[in-house]
């Protein structure tokens, strides 16, 4: 099964488990009808800004949508190219590691996610911006940054792409 038709079924798994319609998911991530529709069916792509946007409208992790698809999923937004290693489940928790690729001269802002959730990332290669919009860090080779997700956040690659791990931890 390709990544479309695995999110998708996921998707609509998740939204019918929460007893919910595809209009008020639609309406509460404010990602179109048509384009929910499309995803659920496995006929779109989807990006990294729209599974956050679900996802975090259905208050569940990205890697729900991500986690056990077959091989590790490959995931793409506007500045950042995600890929899903590990989700670890504890009882207070979900915790996600990504390897991820910041592309030169890009800049992804995320929207707030789940309340309680932070990232952490460790810099691999490049400089980075990243953390909270009103104030993000530098970080290079060897450094790490951790900020609160649940308000909005940026990731830039200030000279050449950028090579990370970042952790991603969820409240239950």
């Amino acid at each position: 099964m390709d990544l479309a038709a695995g999110v998708g079924l996921r998707l609509k798994g998740l939204r019918e488990g929460q007893g919910m319609s595809l209009s008020e998911l639609a309406r509460r991530s404010e990602v179109g009808k048509a384009t929910l529709s499309e995803l659920e069916s496995g006929r779109r792509n989807p990006t990294l800004e729209t599974l956050y946007a679900l996802t975090t409208a259905l208050k569940v992790p990205l890697s729900s949508v991500l986690h056990d698809l077959g091989s590790p999923a490959t995931i793409s937004g506007d500045a950042v190219d995600a890929v899903l290693l590990e989700r670890f489940e504890a009882d207070t928790s979900v915790t996600e590691t990504y390897r991820i690729r910041i592309r030169s001269g890009a800049t992804q802002e995320s929207a707030a996610h789940s309340p309680g959730t932070t990232e952490h990332i460790i810099v691999l290669t490049g400089t980075a911006l990243v953390g909270d919009v009103e104030d993000p860090v530098l970080l290079g080779p060897g450094m790490h940054g951790t900020w609160a997700a649940d308000i909005p956040h940026l990731y830039r690659a200030q000279t050449g792409d950028v090579e990370a791990v970042l952790l991603v931890r969820h409240p239950r």
